[in-house]
């Protein structure tokens, strides 16, 4: 197994790596909903740990029945190391997000963390040697007008005092930039023939055991209802979203699956909409004035536009390179 330093590689499905990224989307534009409804009977800490730990022994489970386990001896010291840097990573992101979002609202934290994949797209400038071209500097631009417009506007009407909502806000940044820097780690687990369920598999283990100090396993036994059902969701959507979100990146360029993810704002604010339509006791609605829609939507276009405004030169090889298996497809 060639275990250099090697570009962004991908199988050439891209078929399969957009309806990956696609239902990638989805399950992360709906979590906040989940989140939120859950958060009332749960604390952020063990809400956390829960996800982390059912995700744990599920992907444990289908490690040890296909028989892959035994795969964790082939990894290298440099593996070990990307390894835990994406492990601590993605669990910061999963904490800073759920405090970021308790101290704003779920369509400011989806606006927000939309700086998760630029930042992934930026830092594949120089991981994954691809480049940027006027187009993606230009969308970077408007994606950071399109925030600020977005918090003036939020500044202006939300109920969240300031000092509250300046506070998830740079808790959000901060889980965004930790994101991004798992995404680049995993990324470069790939490339090195890691294969992505032993990578979740090892995160979701780490993540448990790092939270488990913070949770209260007993709150646990007082959920039912919609609460229950809320639950539920928030811990398959860790399995669905980030193994749908790992083998993308097999498939599909890094900066193509970061375009699809740039409508996770969009979708998270109609489905807000919708529930808080039909359900107004359940989900508060979003305020937005129109120049909080159109800062969302410049946010949502930029992001789109930096990710897919030049072509990404990289080269498209069979799935056996890099140490990958066919059956891993």
């Amino acid at each position: 197994m060639d275990r250099r330093l090697t570009p962004h590689t991908t199988s050439g499905r891209w078929q399969l790596g957009l309806s990956l990224a696609l239902c990638t989307m989805l399950l992360w534009a709906t979590l906040p909903l989940a989140l939120a409804v859950t958060l009332e009977v749960l604390d952020p800490w063990t809400l956390t740990w829960s996800r982390f730990l059912a995700a744990f022994l599920i992907q444990g489970a289908y490690l040890a029945w296909t028989g892959q386990l035994h795969h964790f001896r082939e990894l290298t010291r440099r593996d070990w190391l990307v390894l835990s840097t994406a492990a601590l990573c993605l669990g910061a992101n999963y904490i800073l997000f759920l405090l970021g979002m308790h101290n704003t609202s779920p369509a400011t934290a989806q606006i927000i963390i939309q700086l998760a994949p630029m930042l992934m797209a930026l830092g594949a400038l120089w991981v994954f040697g691809e480049h940027y071209g006027a187009s993606q500097w230009l969308g970077f631009g408007i994606v950071i007008a399109g925030m600020a417009l977005f918090f003036g506007d939020q500044l202006q009407i939300t109920f969240v005092p300031k000092d509250t909502f300046y506070l998830g806000a740079t808790l959000m940044v901060l889980a965004a930039i930790t994101w991004a820097v798992y995404a680049l780690a995993q990324k470069q687990l790939l490339n090195h023939g890691v294969r992505p369920p032993l990578v979740l598999f090892f995160i979701y283990g780490v993540s448990a055991v790092l939270f488990l100090p913070f949770a209260s396993p007993s709150s646990l036994r007082g959920i039912s209802g919609l609460h229950l059902w809320t639950f539920l969701f928030c811990l398959l959507n860790t399995l669905g979203a980030y193994g749908s979100f790992s083998e993308a990146l097999k498939h599909w360029e890094a900066s193509r699956v970061s375009a699809i993810l740039a409508l996770v704002p969009l979708s998270t604010l109609v489905s807000v909409s919708v529930v808080a339509d039909a359900w107004p006791e359940l989900v508060t609605p979003e305020r937005l004035s129109a120049a909080g829609w159109i800062g969302a939507l410049m946010v949502v276009a930029g992001s789109m536009l930096t990710s897919l405004g030049g072509r990404s030169h990289q080269p498209v090889v069979h799935a056996t390179t890099v140490g990958e298996d066919p059956e891993c497809d």
